[in-house]
Protein backbone atom coordinates (compact mmCIF):
# COMPACT_ATOMS: atom_id res chain seq x y z
CA UNK A 1 0.00 0.00 0.00
CA UNK A 2 1.28 3.67 -0.96
CA UNK A 3 2.72 5.37 2.18
CA UNK A 4 0.94 8.44 1.44
CA UNK A 5 -2.92 6.95 1.93
CA UNK A 6 -4.67 7.23 5.21
CA UNK A 7 -4.96 3.90 6.74
CA UNK A 8 -7.66 2.21 9.00
CA UNK A 9 -7.52 -0.58 10.66
CA UNK A 10 -10.77 -2.50 11.81
CA UNK A 11 -10.26 -5.38 14.58
CA UNK A 12 -13.18 -7.39 15.45
CA UNK A 13 -12.72 -8.31 19.01
CA UNK A 14 -15.08 -10.75 21.32
CA UNK A 15 -15.83 -9.70 24.49
CA UNK A 16 -15.94 -12.47 27.48
CA UNK A 17 -19.65 -12.25 29.00
CA UNK A 18 -19.76 -9.76 32.03
CA UNK A 19 -16.24 -7.50 30.81
CA UNK A 20 -18.27 -4.78 27.91
CA UNK A 21 -17.18 -1.94 31.13
CA UNK A 22 -13.93 -2.82 31.32
CA UNK A 23 -13.84 -3.94 27.39
CA UNK A 24 -14.77 0.15 26.94
CA UNK A 25 -12.57 1.29 29.85
CA UNK A 26 -9.78 -0.79 27.82
CA UNK A 27 -10.24 1.19 24.12
CA UNK A 28 -10.91 4.47 25.76
CA UNK A 29 -7.27 3.69 27.11
CA UNK A 30 -6.01 2.79 24.11
CA UNK A 31 -7.32 5.54 21.92
CA UNK A 32 -5.95 8.06 24.16
CA UNK A 33 -2.55 6.19 23.91
CA UNK A 34 -3.02 6.32 20.14
CA UNK A 35 -4.17 10.12 20.24
CA UNK A 36 -0.39 11.04 21.34
CA UNK A 37 1.04 9.18 18.35
CA UNK A 38 1.72 11.28 14.64
CA UNK A 39 -0.17 10.50 12.06
CA UNK A 40 -3.27 9.42 14.79
CA UNK A 41 -6.25 10.20 12.98
CA UNK A 42 -8.97 9.22 15.14
CA UNK A 43 -10.43 6.02 16.65
CA UNK A 44 -14.07 4.82 17.85
CA UNK A 45 -15.90 1.21 17.91
CA UNK A 46 -19.34 -0.44 17.41
CA UNK A 47 -21.07 -3.16 18.97
CA UNK A 48 -22.61 -5.63 16.48
CA UNK A 49 -26.23 -5.25 18.78
CA UNK A 50 -26.68 -4.61 22.40
CA UNK A 51 -26.88 -8.25 23.26
CA UNK A 52 -23.48 -9.25 21.21
CA UNK A 53 -20.51 -10.25 22.03
CA UNK A 54 -18.44 -8.90 19.07
CA UNK A 55 -17.14 -5.52 19.16
CA UNK A 56 -15.75 -3.64 15.77
CA UNK A 57 -12.86 -1.37 17.09
CA UNK A 58 -11.86 1.42 14.58
CA UNK A 59 -8.55 3.40 14.29
CA UNK A 60 -7.21 5.37 11.68
CA UNK A 61 -3.69 6.66 10.56
CA UNK A 62 -2.13 9.25 8.18
CA UNK A 63 0.28 6.53 6.52
CA UNK A 64 1.32 2.89 6.81
CA UNK A 65 4.20 4.16 8.07
CA UNK A 66 2.46 6.18 10.94
CA UNK A 67 0.41 3.07 11.77
CA UNK A 68 3.46 0.48 11.57
CA UNK A 69 5.26 2.99 14.33
CA UNK A 70 2.22 2.49 16.66
CA UNK A 71 1.24 -1.20 15.76
CA UNK A 72 4.91 -2.12 17.07
CA UNK A 73 5.02 0.40 19.78
CA UNK A 74 5.85 -0.86 23.49
CA UNK A 75 2.82 1.50 24.40
CA UNK A 76 0.51 -0.90 22.14
CA UNK A 77 2.02 -3.95 23.15
CA UNK A 78 1.29 -3.18 26.58
CA UNK A 79 -2.20 -1.96 26.11
CA UNK A 80 -2.98 -4.66 24.26
CA UNK A 81 -1.43 -7.58 27.00
CA UNK A 82 -3.49 -5.62 29.40
CA UNK A 83 -6.98 -7.06 27.75
CA UNK A 84 -5.83 -10.49 27.10
CA UNK A 85 -8.05 -12.29 29.92
CA UNK A 86 -11.50 -10.04 28.73
CA UNK A 87 -10.70 -9.70 24.55
CA UNK A 88 -9.99 -11.98 21.76
CA UNK A 89 -9.31 -10.40 18.56
CA UNK A 90 -11.40 -12.45 15.81
CA UNK A 91 -10.20 -9.98 12.58
CA UNK A 92 -8.31 -7.26 11.61
CA UNK A 93 -8.62 -5.62 8.39
CA UNK A 94 -6.48 -2.98 6.69
CA UNK A 95 -8.43 -1.07 4.47
CA UNK A 96 -6.98 2.63 2.50
CA UNK A 97 -9.02 5.70 1.41
CA UNK A 98 -12.00 6.61 2.90
CA UNK A 99 -13.88 3.63 2.49
CA UNK A 100 -12.27 2.43 5.33
CA UNK A 101 -14.56 4.54 7.79
CA UNK A 102 -17.84 2.77 6.48
CA UNK A 103 -19.32 -0.22 7.06
CA UNK A 104 -21.15 -2.07 4.47
CA UNK A 105 -24.70 -1.20 4.04
CA UNK A 106 -27.48 -2.34 6.30
CA UNK A 107 -24.80 -1.88 9.48
CA UNK A 108 -26.11 0.82 12.76
CA UNK A 109 -22.81 2.37 13.22
CA UNK A 110 -21.72 4.69 16.08
CA UNK A 111 -19.81 8.01 16.00
CA UNK A 112 -17.86 8.30 19.30
CA UNK A 113 -16.69 11.83 19.83
CA UNK A 114 -12.53 11.82 19.49
CA UNK A 115 -12.21 13.88 22.65
CA UNK A 116 -12.97 12.73 26.04
CA UNK A 117 -15.28 14.70 28.06
CA UNK A 118 -13.95 15.00 31.70
CA UNK A 119 -17.14 14.88 34.22
CA UNK A 120 -18.69 18.64 35.03
CA UNK A 121 -17.08 18.22 38.56
CA UNK A 122 -13.89 18.43 37.17
CA UNK A 123 -14.42 21.27 34.38
CA UNK A 124 -15.74 23.04 37.31
CA UNK A 125 -12.77 22.69 39.60
CA UNK A 126 -10.47 23.95 36.55
CA UNK A 127 -12.72 26.37 35.98
CA UNK A 128 -12.33 27.68 39.40
CA UNK A 129 -8.86 27.53 40.15
CA UNK A 130 -8.18 30.63 37.86
CA UNK A 131 -11.50 32.08 38.38
CA UNK A 132 -10.48 32.78 41.76
CA UNK A 133 -7.29 34.37 42.20
CA UNK A 134 -8.69 36.06 39.20
CA UNK A 135 -11.81 37.71 40.31
CA UNK A 136 -9.63 38.25 43.63
CA UNK A 137 -7.38 40.63 41.93
CA UNK A 138 -10.14 42.21 40.04
CA UNK A 139 -12.18 42.99 43.18
CA UNK A 140 -9.34 45.03 43.95
CA UNK A 141 -7.50 45.86 42.04
CA UNK A 142 -10.37 47.31 39.55
CA UNK A 143 -13.83 47.55 41.64
CA UNK A 144 -12.50 50.52 43.86
CA UNK A 145 -11.71 52.79 40.59
CA UNK A 146 -15.53 51.94 39.69
CA UNK A 147 -16.98 52.60 42.91
CA UNK A 148 -18.82 55.65 41.74
CA UNK A 149 -20.57 53.62 38.66
CA UNK A 150 -24.13 52.18 38.77
CA UNK A 151 -23.20 48.62 40.33
CA UNK A 152 -24.93 47.00 36.94
CA UNK A 153 -22.40 48.46 34.23
CA UNK A 154 -19.25 48.07 37.04
CA UNK A 155 -20.06 44.16 36.91
CA UNK A 156 -20.92 44.37 33.19
CA UNK A 157 -17.42 46.25 32.47
CA UNK A 158 -15.63 43.64 35.26
CA UNK A 159 -16.97 40.84 33.03
CA UNK A 160 -16.13 42.15 29.85
CA UNK A 161 -12.43 42.09 31.10
CA UNK A 162 -12.58 39.04 32.39
CA UNK A 163 -13.88 37.17 30.23
CA UNK A 164 -11.90 37.71 27.10
CA UNK A 165 -8.80 36.71 30.12
CA UNK A 166 -10.13 33.65 31.05
CA UNK A 167 -11.39 32.47 27.76
CA UNK A 168 -8.27 33.04 26.00
CA UNK A 169 -5.38 32.95 28.26
CA UNK A 170 -6.13 31.63 32.03
CA UNK A 171 -8.58 28.41 30.78
CA UNK A 172 -6.02 27.19 28.19
CA UNK A 173 -3.14 27.27 30.72
CA UNK A 174 -5.36 25.48 33.60
CA UNK A 175 -6.66 23.16 31.20
CA UNK A 176 -3.26 22.11 29.68
CA UNK A 177 -1.68 21.60 33.63
CA UNK A 178 -4.71 19.83 34.15
CA UNK A 179 -4.85 17.91 31.26
CA UNK A 180 -3.33 14.59 32.90
CA UNK A 181 -5.91 14.63 35.35
CA UNK A 182 -8.95 15.51 33.50
CA UNK A 183 -8.62 13.07 30.92
CA UNK A 184 -7.58 10.62 33.09
CA UNK A 185 -10.22 7.30 32.61
CA UNK A 186 -12.66 6.73 34.65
Amino acid sequence: MPQHSAVTVSIARTVRPDNHRRFNAWVQAGQELARERDGYLGSGWVRTSPDSNEWHVLYRFSDAKSLRAWDESEDRRWWIESAAEIVETTRVEHRTGIEGWFEPHGEESVTIPETVVPPRWKQAVSIFLPFFPLSLLSTFLLMPHLESWPKVLAVLLNICILTPLMTYIFLPVSTRLLRPWLHRPR
